[in-house]
């Protein structure tokens, strides 16, 4: 990706004033992708020389969304190199038939917080990314279609999936708690 996709009006005057407010964002999301602290620093640590080297094609705007999509493409390209890339979530007509509107964000239910990091864990990292981008970075549908260089809908639909497949290894989840306790 070309880290110079972000155009905007104004620049911002130094790259510490641009980026670093971001940094705790870019190892958020290195570290859901990566799943070790270690690669996720290393992944950090890159993104920010490669955006440094590239900041004087920043165009200025939201420094995060820039951030933020070099550090995804940084990910990415050591996972592949070490071969480590899950399949893209596969569409299954059955189970994407019923009605996404009223799944809510497993993050409002207090007695599943604790095995969120887990159910996290389990998923493919298409549905961690997007659940990282929005439920934990709070970025906005227009942010990580740019991040994930996908159109709005893409987003939308992608987040809704991620949200089943959470919530389905929540329940698998809490039902395996439950019954170690009895």
């Amino acid at each position: 990706m070309d880290e110079s996709a972000f155009p905007s009006a104004v620049a911002p005057a130094t790259f510490e004033q641009a980026l670093l407010p971001h940094q705790d964002a870019a190892y958020n999301l290195a570290r859901w992708l990566m799943r070790h602290d270690h690669d996720a620093e290393d992944c950090v640590q890159e993104a920010f020389l490669r955006a440094y080297r590239a900041f004087d094609r920043f165009r200025g705007g939201d420094g995060r969304t820039w951030l933020l999509a070099i550090v995804r493409n940084v990910c990415y390209s050591r996972l592949r190199q070490k071969r480590l890339v899950e399949p893209p979530i596969s569409f299954d007509e059955i189970e994407h038939s019923s009605s996404v509107a009223t799944v809510e964000s497993p993050w409002a239910h207090a007695a599943a917080r604790e095995l969120l990091p887990q159910a996290m864990d389990k998923l493919p990292d298409e549905a961690r990314e997007i659940l990282v981008l929005h439920e934990i970075e709070g970025c906005a549908y227009k942010e990580i279609a740019a991040i994930l260089e996908v159109p709005i809908g893409t987003v939308m639909s992608r987040l809704a999936r991620a949200r089943l497949k959470l919530l389905g290894e929540l329940q698998l989840l809490l039902r395996k708690d439950l019954s170690h306790g009895l």
